[in-house]
């Protein structure tokens, strides 16, 4: 991937602190988007459910169409007034078509055209005894593709929270051409010490792309305390900026001649046994 005419690509992860009133979440969302870009940037990030509380008795209630309704509206106008790339976190969508529910993420280029739709493809069904137990497939449904978007600055993919464990969408998208891989997600006070930041750097270090995941700020007055800690990583594994619980705004430059170089040194990438194991990004499902 050539570098030499390619712009710089400038992310910013915006941490929001989300409340019962969608009205009120999505004016936030439009105050820091627009802050963001007024600094620079032309890659926005907003968190997993920023519209809603998050747990699975609101995913019905606030669950609207990604075609018309009012959050896909916003987003649409944000992008297009910050003039930026915005991956629009995550909301509950509701599909006329089946009446299911879905944990989607849509995103826009800078003229507020909607370009890329992602639900979330590994539920959050988990169990851990004394701590947390909490299981999205009382409500919500998966979706069944992966999902990558070009841009002028080359190409990038997405998932959504728990999609992190599963090293598979990481490792097709970087061998399909993605230099960045990005979740908007919601770890929680039990699983955020533990894996949040090292998921991350996984992700990063074994593909050598960069890997950036955003959270909604802690509250603990919800029912659902989210570990916030949003967090930029480089293709070398290393972390380029992260964050408290608090809401707020981190920034990083995306360089890929710095990937590429990486990649010159440590060429694993043309290392690979696929005589000995399958190349994941073109096996068929």
């Amino acid at each position: 991937m050539s570098t030499s005419s390619t712009p710089t690509c400038k992310l910013a992860l915006v941490q929001l602190h989300v409340t019962a009133d969608k009205d009120h979440n999505l004016a936030n969302a439009r105050s820091h988007v627009l802050e963001a870009a007024s600094k620079g940037a032309n890659l926005i990030v907003l968190p997993e459910c920023f519209n809603s509380p998050y747990g699975t008795s609101f995913f019905p209630e606030y669950a609207e169409s990604i075609s018309d309704g009012p959050s896909v509206k916003a987003l649409s106008a944000m992008a297009k007034d910050a003039k930026a790339y915005l991956i629009g976190g995550s909301i509950p969508e509701r599909d006329p078509t089946d009446n299911k529910v879905y944990n989607t993420c849509t995103i826009y280029n800078p003229q507020g055209e909607h370009i890329a739709t992602h639900r979330k493809v590994h539920l959050f069904d988990i169990d851990v005894p004394g701590k947390i137990r909490f299981q999205e497939s009382e409500t919500l449904t998966a979706g069944n593709q992966l999902t990558h978007f070009d841009t002028e600055y080359g190409k990038i993919g997405v998932g959504i929270c728990y999609d992190i464990r599963f090293p598979e969408l990481a490792m097709i998208a970087a061998r399909q051409g993605c230099f960045a891989m990005i979740y908007p997600g919601a770890f929680n006070m039990t699983t955020g010490p533990l894996h949040w930041e090292l998921l991350q750097r996984a992700r990063a270090v074994d593909n050598q792309m960069y890997v950036a995941a955003c959270s909604p700020a802690r509250d603990l007055t919800a029912g659902y305390h989210a570990w916030g800690h949003s967090t930029i990583v480089g293709p070398g594994g290393g972390v380029l900026e992260t964050m408290d619980e608090k809401q707020g705004i981190i920034y990083a430059d995306l360089e890929l001649e710095a990937m590429n170089e990486l990649r010159r040194n440590i060429p694993v990438n043309s290392q690979r046994r696929f005589d000995l194991y399958v190349d994941v990004s073109k096996a068929k499902p």
